[in-house]
């Protein structure tokens, strides 16, 4: 690999030299999920909810051409309110490097990325899946747990996706699904899917063993950590399920296609549930990125 290929922020070259743990964080997030201010003020939350669980955050992106593993609140804030950035997956890096563009990670764009810098434990919101209605439509995220060996702390995948057939495709591709504390599927806004897992683990130091064993084993597969939203903070599953029925109507009578779904899925149902899926969403990111550090932590212990 290029050593100019990635720019580590100080703090995370060191941390990383000297074994300590270190969690990435993507910057779709920032970009594409939530509006100014309100993605300028979680993402700085999910640095802080790291930090204070002992590890050190790495929020990633392309920053005019420069593969960035680790940002800062200047970057952050320029993302946070930056128009024109490329969502970054796989088949982005190589146009937006080439163009010298602004990248922002998708989960599969940040699980290459931390694989490449060394980093083992990403925290996320909910990952992509298979679509409803549209079983042709998978998430790129999918596919990248098949082949890059990362562990991905999420509270499930997007309710707004179909979930069993996004298990079965994650089963399909050899990806373990770990509930941290739970037995079942998380449904993203809500904390049971109703959809049974295979594997539970009540301490984190259970998740580390499950992932050195991955790692001695030589295996490519990344590996998913699923944890509940918080009780305090879970949007009743009714109600979650009449606005996503809703929202998924208006994009399909709309003709929103491709990776503008996502994005419009994800705002209407806030504007549907008066916002209250957006609390949802903030509490169980700044949760997953407190998980992950513990989950590093125990890594770095080993």
């Amino acid at each position: 690999m290029d050593p100019n290929l990635l720019k580590f922020h100080p703090e995370v070259r060191e941390a990383l030299e000297t074994r300590r743990p270190v969690v990435a964080l993507e910057s779709t997030l920032i970009t594409h999920g939530l509006p100014y201010p309100v993605n300028q003020e979680v993402a700085s939350g999910m640095e802080k909810a790291v930090r204070d669980a002992g590890a050190v955050p790495a929020t990633i992106a392309v920053l005019k051409g420069q593969i960035t593993v680790g940002i800062t609140a200047d970057q952050l804030a320029y993302l946070a309110q930056a128009k024109d950035v490329r969502k970054c997956s796989r088949r982005d890096f190589p146009i937006v490097l080439a163009q010298k563009g602004d990248g922002a990670t998708t989960v599969a764009g940040t699980m290459i990325v931390a694989h490449l810098a060394g980093i083992r434990v990403f925290a996320t919101g909910g990952i992509g899946g298979v679509h409803r209605g549209h079983p042709f439509d998978v998430s790129a995220d999918l596919l990248e747990l098949a082949q890059t060996p990362v562990a991905v702390v999420c509270a499930g995948a997007k309710a707004i996706l179909d979930l069993p057939l996004t298990l079965e495709t994650l089963e399909t591709h050899g990806v373990p699904v770990v509930g941290y504390r739970c037995s079942t599927f998380p449904a993203f806004y809500t904390r049971d899917s109703g959809l049974p897992l295979d594997v539970r683990c009540d301490d984190v130091a259970e998740i580390a063993a499950i992932l050195r064993s991955r790692e001695t084993l030589g295996f490519k597969t990344g590996t998913l950590v699923a944890t509940p939203v918080p009780a305090e903070h879970e949007l009743p599953a009714a109600v979650a399920e009449k606005a996503i029925a809703q929202a998924l109507q208006e994009a399909d009578a709309r003709g929103v296609r491709g990776k503008e779904v996502t994005p419009f899925l994800l705002a209407r149902v806030s504007e549907l549930t008066h916002e209250e899926s957006r609390t949802a969403n903030v509490a169980l990111l700044e949760n997953n990125a407190r998980v992950a550090a513990q989950i590093a932590g125990a890594l770095a212990a080993s």
